[in-house]
């Protein structure tokens, strides 16, 4: 059983930056390959980041330039970096892993889930 959790979330100012970590319990961190979701209220849950088994980094476009996902495997550790946000931002930001997927930007790839952490951006 795989436990993923997430921290790092709070409310910052709009242009400011959070990172959010993504603690794993698991044996063999480097297995798995971990994304970032986010959920807004009334809004379904949208892919942010992924960070695939092969080391490859991918991101929604409204994140692009701006976020950064990273991962510590000594560690068991996802990031997500996230710069010059905006209110748009606003959400509760999932960390997710998957011993493998096809598509990374679907939620329904991901086999384990954190609580989430909430990201609050103000105007």
């Amino acid at each position: 059983q795989v436990q993923v959790a997430e921290s790092g979330g709070g409310l910052v100012q709009a242009g400011g930056s959070l990172r959010l970590s993504c603690a794993a319990s698991v044996r063999t961190f480097s297995i798995y390959a971990m994304g970032w979701f986010r959920q807004a209220p009334g809004k379904e849950r949208e892919f942010v980041a992924a960070f695939t088994l092969s080391g490859n980094t991918y991101y929604a476009d409204s994140v692009k330039g701006r976020f950064t996902i990273s991962r510590d495997n000594a560690k068991n550790t996802v990031y997500l970096q996230m710069n010059s946000l905006k209110p748009e931002d606003t959400a509760v930001y999932y960390c997710a892993a998957a011993r493998g997927y096809s598509d990374y930007a679907l939620a329904g790839e991901y086999k384990y889930w954190g609580q989430g952490t909430q990201v609050t951006v103000s105007s």
